[in-house]
Parts: structure tokens; C-alpha cells; sequence
């Protein structure tokens, strides 16, 4: 039987720079057999990609190294070919070639027939077709395709301030290369809407559309069969010659299409996120001409506006308060498919429930796949990256950023119609983002508004993720207010700097916790000492120097002096690397944390938080999560606590104690346990408090008011208790009676998304914290390279263990394992106090335990037994 479908040209590519090549296009499409000399690759891949994999670059991430890069030999077109072998009864009917994605130009030759030249594949965005039916052979085929680089001014695949950018601009086939065969029809963008009854949540109805295309000189007579939910439906279609037609399918005209008690698909936190299978099928009488299948959810999304200002989202009819955080690729496109699914796990595993990316990011479809599968919204749509000279690399409009320009605008509309079919069908995306720190320009956003009322009606855009202050102010109004679609509702007012934890529960102008921030974060999150180590040459890992600024990012980011003059002030300056490490791990907690809790605090004048970033491009100082190794920074561990779904806040505005639930039903018989220790662990408030909390709610319990016999540096206990008194959550903070004081009237010139301390809190007594004994029993289950382990530990002595890390380390390479999935971590343990923690993780290597802290009598590394072994120490 002839295989109709898509067969993905991902194996057997070669690679070449054009100075090194002698031969034409149609001659590399024809004779060529010998790649000696040329770079083996998979594709998708950019040049740098396939170097980097074929060890030609060295490593280009540590140290200086990737400015040491000559970029001259990217500034010529690169060959990549590929053979590909097609039986003959595959080549009797039709073929079509499609281009995903090409950064930034091409010529293709098949077989020797020029395909396509560069004026119709123009853009790293958009995606092309071509009948190649005629130029398909019995046997060995090759594909040669020249890649023009991008120029200046070109909407490429771009870059932002928080890395350097890639030597060769990402050139390459940087998306995936698909043949499509059929027997003279085509289907072509499926899409599946859904409505769901969001009253009973039991109903749901779908609409079913899909393009055939006719390549014959006459008309197509067959029928479509869809197989979806466990129905099966068939329609007649008839197309003429050389045409296409939409067809439509709706719960009108197929009843089967209305579903009773379907499976709806929900973000995490608020239920199971079910996928559906659609199977097309295109018969012209019992032969099949070509299949298709895709994955959707049946979810409805859409937006409200709190007290007129301020946009949210719901998801089936319920309020979802967006966490996330903003994800990029790495600089040089070279994700796995692996990496993505462990970085997708961490996302879920903090708690959050959104990453936001600042562009259509991806060489496929697998991050929006997984996303969809672990129950992860996303926000997707074009960069900031087209929006500043300094990056586009020409001058752009004031208001509206490069793109103004009528052959521009066009351009733009079609890339963007390009990737919104390419992704709809894609549940856990909820909203377009068509523009960030500026508006598009009123004749493309009526291209966009077009595009959506044709393609994806099913959820709402944002015209700019820039835009409203407080409920009394708007702030940059001239820029970020459409003359189509008025205020995009959200704000992008920074901070992206230090800022002090009260900043967070007691600014109403700015960055802190109202409506919904888009953009904002406190600033530099250094990784561990151990992705020190290896993104640093040893020779300059200390002190601080310009190798370090180097991996800060660029321009207004391009040192740590906020965060070191904060870490100075506030713990007292390192004099070494390894108290660096400690403390600027214990100010990536301290600062992180308040972020995500004020936003649950407020949750009834919040919207939504994105902390600007998620993850690293490259191995970087500023804006992370977890580090480019998946290696996870105390700042991980903070966002976990703080998006619990059911836990203790403290305030550090009002000075109260807040007890947030999560969830969507309300919690009877709480019981919150509070305590105040001294710098010395004396006890000097310890309260009870009975409590409930209605669905989806945030309450005070408890006012700390003015505390007796402090300390400068005091520590608040917190632990929560359901009505078995079983211990739900615990969060432990660590203050200063000396209260930051910030400073809102700092001249800060350019940079205007910071506000400055003018006075720091004093956690310096920490240094002197007494010395306690810590012991530890662990255990480890291996099943294959999946390893779960379990870790005891106890606090012998008299005084509170503050900041315990545990970390699992390789035996042989001694490297850390990652990605690694603690239940917890960072952890402060009271005096007597016993905790089990556990971890998950994959090796086939022994490992072995290595628990560090701040005042622990000693760090050990423990050795890990297999099985059920237990040791202790």
C-alpha cells in the first residue's frame, strides 16, 4: 500500500560553508555523494548547532569564549544537503515539500529543479509549501538547500537583553524539513474548537475545520472520515480542480459532536489536563490520499477585566491567577527534547502554572506538546527583539517599533498567520501576545484582528504585554494604548533589579501586587557554586571580574553591583567564593519568595505574575530559576513555597500572618502554629490559631503587632495543620528589626524599573549564627535509572539550622545529578526539630548525598546505599 502522510527529513543532513563550496546549487542536488569535509547534523539545527555538536567551537558558553568566535564566517550563505530514499509506489501519486522554518533566507534545489528561491522563502516565521510531485525519484533524492544569513533589520529569530548575541545569528534550518505524500488531496490546517457549557461543565461542543487541497486537473470526489471522542463521522466532499475549500464540521450538521460528560482540559491546580486524538482520513473512493491526526484539549478560555482596569483570564468559566515565568531557548537553538521535558517538569513542580514566551520559541512543536500535557499555560507571540533599534539593528518607529513600514507590515501579518495555524490547536495556549513593550501599528493589528476571526476565534490577544499602573494611574499611555483594542490591561513596569521584600505587599504604582505584571522580577539570581565552577574559567572565579559581567547580560545588566552593594549591606561582604555562594543563595530565597506570596496575598486585586525569567539561554548571573545546567537556585525552591496552594504568608507590609488557599472548595478545621525566634533560637512567640478559609481566598490570622527581646536578626516559624493536625505546609523567614526603607524618588536616569533601598535591613547576625549538629538517614529505591531517595534529617542541637541544601552528586564524575525533583529544599530546622525529605531523579551511576548549611557542624558527603540500604551518620 502507497504511504500517504508526513515524512519528517530529519536524519543524514550535511552542512557547508558556501566559501568552501565550488559547486551550483543544481549540480549539489544532483552528483553530489561525498561529504567529506562537510559538518553531519540532524535538522533542525542552526550552523552554530551542528558545530557546536561535531565539537568544532570548543565550549562556547564558559568564560570569554563565545566573543572569541569569528563571526565573519557566518556572514555568507551555508549548504545544507540531505539524501533521502523513496520507493516507487510513494512517488506515483503527490508530493508536497514545507519549510517550517528557515532563519532567514533560501534557495532550494530538488533533484536538480530549483524549488524556491529567496524571494519566496523570506523570513525566519514563515512557513512554505511546494508541489514537488514532479521532481520526486525511485531511489536516492537530494535536497540542497543555501541559507542566507539574517542582515540588519531583518525580523529574525532575535535575541534579548539577557545574553549575548549568537555569532551566527541562529542561520539555519531551524525548524523541522517535512515531505508530504498523497494521492492528489490534501488535508492541510485541522483545527478543533470547543465550547464548553461552563455552567455544568458537563456539556461540550466541538467544530471540526479543515482544508483539502485538489492538486488534479480534476475535481476530487471522496469523503473525509474524522474519528474523534469515539465517534466516527463521515462527510462527501468535492473540490474542483487545482483548488482548496474549507470544510467544517459542527455539532449542528453531526450530533455526535455534542458531548455529554467530556473530559475537559484544565491548568494545573485546577484539574487534570485531558487531551483528545482527531484521525483524518481523505478517500476518493476506497483509496486513502492522506491521514492526518492531531491532539487538542476541550477547554474554553477567556478574559475579564477587574474594576475595569485590570485584564485577567479564565479557563471552562473559572478565574486562574497566572504564575509563570519567562522562558527563552537556548542562545544557540540547541534544546533537546529531553531538556524541555525536564524544565517543563520544573515548572510544575514550583507550583506555577504559566511560562510566558517572548516569541514564537521552539525548532518544533514539543515544548507547546508537553505544556499541553502537564497542564502548563502559555503565553506566545512576537519579541521585543523588532521593538528597539538597539536590537533590530535600524531604526523603528517611537510608538510602534521596527515594524511600520507598508512591505514590513505585510510581511509581519503573514508570518504571524503562519505560526497562529501552526500552534491553535495547541490547549495551553490561552492568549496571543501580538506585541511586548510597544503596540503594533493600526494597520497590522487589523491584519491580526483579521487573522483571528479566521483562524482562531477561540481565545482572546493582548495588543502589548506594556501597559496600565494602579486603578488611579496609567502609566506610558502614549505607547501602549491601540487605537483598535485600546489598553492591553496589563502592566510591564518592572522591577528587573534588586528590590527589597516589602516592595512587593506595599507598592500600589508600580511592579507590586495588583492586576497583572507581565514582566518583573527582583533582579540577579547567581546560580550554585558548582555551574560557577564550570561556567567560569578557575582562574577567575574570584573575585567578581569582568569574565563574571560577561554572563550578567547587557547593557543596564551587565554587572551585579545592585545585588552585591544589597548582599554587602544587608549579610556583610563575602570574602570568598564560597560565602558568596551561601549568601547570595540565601538573598535569591529571601528575594523571590515575597514576589509570588503578595500576589497571593492580594489574589482579590491580582491577576497575574510572570517573573522575568524562568530559565537561562546560556549559563548567566541574572533572571533564572534554575541555571542553564537545570542546576535549581534557592530562588526555585522559594517560588515552590510561595505558590503552595495552601499555606502561611507572612506580610512583610502590614506585619500580619495571611493563610492562602488554592483551591477551588473551602478548607475547614485549619490550625496555623506561628513562633518567633531570637538570632540565638529563643523562643519569643509561640501562638495557635483555629481558622478556615473559603474556595480560592486569602485572609489574615494573626498581627504580629510590636515583638519583646528581639534580636536585629529574628526568624518567624511558620507551620500549618488540617483538622488530624497533620502538617500541611511550613514556611520559615529570616528579618531585621532594622525595616528596608525604599526609596521611590532615586534619580535612576534611563533605567527607570528599579526601586533603590535608601536604607538596607541588617541580616549580618546571621554570620555568627551558633554551630548545630545535624544528622541525616536516607534511603534509596532504584528502579532502572529512576531513583527515588528519601533523606531523615534531624536537628540534635540547641540552635535553629538555618539554610540546609541537600544536593546528589555523581560518584564517579562528581558532578551534581540534574535535574533533580526535592520535595523541598533550602530548608531551616527548628532545634530537635525531624524532617523527611525526598527527592526523585535519573542515574545508572552510584550517587551519593551531600547536605551543606549555613551553621551545620559539618558538611558531609554521605554515600547513597542501593535498594532499600539504610545509612546514617
Amino acid at each position: 500500500m502507497r504511504r500517504r502522510g508526513k515524512i519528517v527529513l530529519r536524519e543524514q543532513w550535511f552542512l557547508r560553508s558556501s566559501r568552501d563550496v565550488d559547486q551550483t546549487g543544481e549540480e549539489l542536488s544532483t552528483t553530489h555523494s561525498n561529504f567529506n569535509g562537510w559538518i553531519p547534523c540532524t535538522v533542525p539545527t542552526t550552523v552554530m548547532c551542528a558545530m557546536v555538536a561535531n565539537d568544532l567551537l570548543g565550549e562556547p558558553y564558559v568564560g570569554e569564549n563565545l566573543k572569541k568566535i569569528p563571526t565573519g564566517q557566518f556572514e555568507v550563505p551555508w549548504w545544507y544537503v540531505t539524501e533521502f530514499q523513496l520507493m516507487a509506489e510513494e512517488i506515483r501519486g503527490f508530493a508536497q515539500l514545507r519549510f517550517h522554518g528557515i532563519n532567514y533566507k533560501a534557495n532550494v534545489w530538488l533533484n536538480g529543479q530549483l524549488i524556491a528561491d529567496s524571494k519566496t522563502i523570506d523570513g525566519a516565521f514563515r512557513i512554505t509549501s511546494f508541489d514537488v510531485s514532479d521532481f520526486l525519484l525511485t531511489g536516492r533524492n537530494v535536497l540542497a538547500v543555501e541559507v542566507i544569513p539574517p542582515q540588519p533589520g531583518d525580523f529574525s529569530t532575535g535575541f534579548v537583553d539577557w545574553n549575548p548575541a549568537p555569532p551566527d545569528g541562529n542561520m539555519g534550518i531551524f525548524r523541522t524539513v517535512s515531505l508530504h505524500l498523497h494521492g492528489g488531496g490534501l488535508l492541510d490546517k485541522p483545527f478543533v474548537k470547543s465550547k464548553v457549557d461552563k455552567t455544568t461543565l458537563q456539556e461540550a461542543a466541538l467544530s471540526i475545520s479543515v482544508e483539502v487541497h485538489n492538486f488534479l486537473d480534476t475535481n476530487f470526489s471522496g469523503r473525509l472520515v474524522v474519528v474523534v471522542a469515539g465517534n466516527t463521522i463521515e462527510k462527501a466532499i468535492t473540490i474542483p480542480s487545482n483548488s482548496q475549500e474549507l470544510i467544517e464540521l459542527d455539532a449542528k450538521e453531526f450530533p455526535q459532536l455534542h458531548l455529554q460528560n467530556p473530559k475537559l482540559w484544565w491548568p494545573v491546580g485546577m484539574g487534570t489536563a485531558h487531551l483528545y486524538q482527531l484521525e483524518m482520513t481523505l478517500f476518493k473512493g476506497d483509496e486513502v490520499c492522506y491521514t492526518q491526526s492531531i491532539r487538542f484539549g476541550i477547554r474554553e478560555v477567556e478574559d475579564f477585566w477587574l474594576n475595569g482596569v485590570h485584564r485577567g483570564f479564565k479557563v471552562n468559566g473559572k478565574k486562574v491567577l497566572i504564575k509563570g515565568a519567562g522562558w527563552t531557548d537556548d542562545m544557540l537553538l540547541m534544546d533537546t527534547h529531553e531538556s524541555l521535558e525536564a524544565q517543563i517538569q520544573y515548572v510544575k513542580h514550583m507550583n506555577l502554572n504559566c511560562i510566558r514566551l517572548e516569541g514564537f520559541w521552539g525548532k518544533d512543536t514539543k515544548l507547546y506538546e508537553l505544556c499541553d500535557e502537564y497542564g502548563i499555560l502559555v503565553m506566545v507571540g512576537f519579541s521585543c527583539h523588532w521593538e528597539h533599534e538597539i536590537h533590530l539593528g535600524v531604526p523603528v518607529n517611537e510608538r510602534f517599533g521596527g515594524v511600520y513600514k507598508p512591505e514590513d507590515i505585510a510581511h509581519i501579518a503573514q508570518a504571524w498567520e503562519d505560526q497562529v495555524i501552526w500552534l491553535r490547536n495547541h490547549p495551553s495556549i490561552f492568549v496571543w501576545t501580538v506585541a511586548s513593550d510597544k503596540v503594533p501599528i493600526t494597520e497590522l493589528e487589523q491584519r491580526y484582528v483579521e487573522t483571528f476571526a479566521k483562524y482562531d476565534p477561540s481565545r482572546p490577544y493582548l495588543n502589548s504585554t506594556g501597559g496600565v499602573g494602579s486603578d488611579q494611574h496609567v502609566v506610558g499611555t502614549e505607547d501602549v494604548i491601540s487605537e483598535i483594542s485600546g489598553s492591553s490591561g496589563v502592566k510591564m513596569l518592572g522591577p528587573y533589579a534588586y528590590t527589597a521584600p516589602v516592595y512587593w505587599f506595599t507598592d500600589t504604582q508600580f511592579g507590586g501586587a495588583y492586576g497583572f505584571n507581565t514582566e518583573t522580577g527582583p533582579g540577579a539570581q547567581p546560580p550554585q557554586l558548582e555551574s560557577l565552577k564550570k561556567m567560569l574559567p578557575k582562574n577567575r572565579l574570584w573575585p567578581i571580574n569582568e569574565v563574571w559581567d560577561y554572563h550578567c547580560g547587557r547593557y543596564e545588566f551587565s554587572d551585579l553591583s545592585r545585588f552585591t552593594k544589597a548582599m554587602d549591606a544587608r549579610y556583610g561582604a563575602p570574602s570568598s567564593l564560597e560565602e558568596f555562594n551561601k549568601k547570595a543563595q540565601a538573598m535569591n530565597y529571601e528575594l523571590m519568595r515575597p514576589m509570588f506570596e503578595a500576589f497571593q496575598v492580594y489574589k482579590d486585586r491580582c491577576t497575574g505574575i510572570i517573573q522575568w525569567m524562568l530559565n537561562a539561554a546560556w549559563p548567566k548571573m541574572y533572571w533564572q530559576l534554575y541555571d542553564y545546567y537545570l542546576n535549581p537556585t534557592a530562588a526555585f525552591y522559594a517560588t515552590k513555597k510561595a505558590c503552595s496552594p495552601l499555606h502561611l504568608i507572612y506580610n512583610y507590609g502590614d506585619r500580619q500572618i495571611y493563610a492562602v488557599n488554592d483551591h477551588f472548595f473551602p478548607m475547614e478545621d485549619l490550625q496555623a502554629r506561628i513562633r518567633v525566634f531570637s538570632i540565638n533560637s529563643e523562643v519569643l512567640l509561640d501562638e495557635s490559631v483555629s481558622f478556615k478559609l473559603e474556595k480560592d481566598s486569602s485572609q489574615p490570622i494573626y498581627n504580629l503587632g510590636e515583638l519583646r527581646g528581639m534580636s536585629t536578626t529574628y526568624f518567624i516559624d511558620l507551620r500549618l495543620y488540617d483538622r488530624e493536625l497533620k502538617e500541611v505546609s511550613n514556611n520559615f523567614y529570616w528579618l531585621s528589626t532594622k525595616e528596608e526603607v525604599l526609596d521611590y524618588e532615586a534619580d535612576l536616569g534611563d533605567f527607570a524599573y528599579h526601586t533603590p533601598s535608601a536604607e538596607y535591613a541588617d541580616l549580618t547576625m546571621l554570620n555568627d549564627l551558633p554551630r548545630t549538629q545535624v544528622s541525616v538517614i536516607y534511603q534509596v529505591v532504584q528502579e532502572g535509572i529512576n531513583q527515588k531517595l528519601q533523606v531523615h534529617l534531624h536537628n540534635k542541637g540547641n540552635h535553629i539550622a538555618y539554610l540546609i541544601n541537600l544536593k546528589v552528586m555523581d560518584k564517579v564524575t562528581q558532578e551534581l545529578v540534574l535535574p533533580i525533583f526535592w520535595e523541598d529544599n533550602f530548608i531551616s530546622l527548628l532545634p530537635g526539630e525531624e524532617r523527611m525529605l525526598n527527592a526523585s531523579y535519573s542515574s545508572s551511576q552510584a550517587t551519593a548525598l551531600k547536605v551543606e548549611g549555613w551553621n551545620i557542624a559539618s558538611d558531609k558527603e554521605h554515600s547513597i546505599g542501593i535498594l532499600t540500604t539504610k545509612k546514617s551518620t
